[in-house]
């Protein structure tokens, strides 16, 4: 993995967390802590053999706890709260935050216009593709929903920069990462939801969640901001929901209308904006 660009370790976690949506329709039944928690669980298990590399220092566990338990309960909490197309489009924040708060987060690091330019036009491409699924108005009786929303998109943005503030770690040590966010997940399960068993083509599609988009691609994720600018890479996450949006429309049996292609023209340019800038940061320790 070494060997690999940042850019493509970055699209290639994209590409995984593009299929959760695809996969998650055919596991719509099982409560979604539990859900979470089994999937992270299994994503743990792939870092299995380097188990020693999960011996992080204790702000680094709970560094990693806070990501990957953290936002996923909070996205959860939010999608009971408020209507999931808002949700959504309030998670989807992230990949901006990530650019913006990069100078406050990561000592020597400034955004350029460039940055800033990119950052804009990926949300702009991104609200395009939530919006041609349907009304995206915020209703006031919702507002506890839009706030977790939002601390999610934080959590997620400020656990990806925080990662590079921390004593240096191995990738493989994201494992445990998830393995310890996938037991806290499995017990809100059993305070917050009722009793599941999961029947044989559940498990199957479980497995294939938590090797793939709750797995490997936070593993990709981490190498892939270890290694490349964040600010760049924020303006790339954009592709998600576009890949998303495209992968239910060939197999999930949705449609996909002319508001994906210009959405994959915005969050392209974002993308080429972000990566073109010139280098602004300084080494960080």
């Amino acid at each position: 993995m070494r060997l690999v660009s940042p850019t493509l370790l970055a699209l290639a976690a994209i590409a995984l967390w593009s299929s959760l949506a695809l996969i998650s329709t055919r596991l719509a039944t099982v409560p979604p802590f539990l859900l979470v928690g089994l999937a992270l669980c299994i994503g743990g298990l792939c870092s299995l053999p380097h188990w020693r590399d999960w011996r992080v220092p204790l702000p680094t566990l709970l560094l990693g706890c806070y990501g990957l338990f953290g936002y996923h309960f909070c996205l959860f909490l939010a999608l009971r709260f408020a209507p999931p197309l808002q949700a959504n489009l309030i998670n989807y924040l992230w990949p901006l935050l990530i650019v913006l708060l990069s100078p406050l987060l990561l000592p020597g690091t400034r955004l350029g216009v460039r940055h800033v330019l990119g950052g804009l036009f990926g949300l702009a491409g991104c609200v395009l593709v939530i919006a041609g699924k349907g009304d995206i108005g915020l209703q006031g009786q919702h507002g506890l929903g839009y706030a977790l929303a939002a601390v999610a998109a934080v959590m997620w943005a400020s656990y990806s920069l925080l990662t590079r503030r921390v004593p240096t770690f191995p990738t493989s040590a994201v494992g445990g990462f998830c393995m310890a966010s996938g037991l806290l997940a499995l017990l809100a399960h059993a305070v917050l939801e009722p009793a599941y068993t999961l029947n044989t083509s559940e498990w199957r599609w479980l497995a294939l969640l938590g090797i793939g988009p709750m797995g490997a691609a936070f593993f990709l994720w981490d190498a892939a901001l270890k290694r490349g600018d964040p600010r760049a890479i924020g303006t790339m996450a954009y592709l998600t929901p576009l890949a998303s949006t495209s992968l239910l429309a060939l197999f999930g049996g949705q449609q996909a209308g002319w508001q994906a292609l210009a959405a994959l023209g915005l969050i392209l340019a974002g993308a080429w904006l972000g990566q073109s800038a010139k280098p602004t940061t300084q080494s960080v320790a």
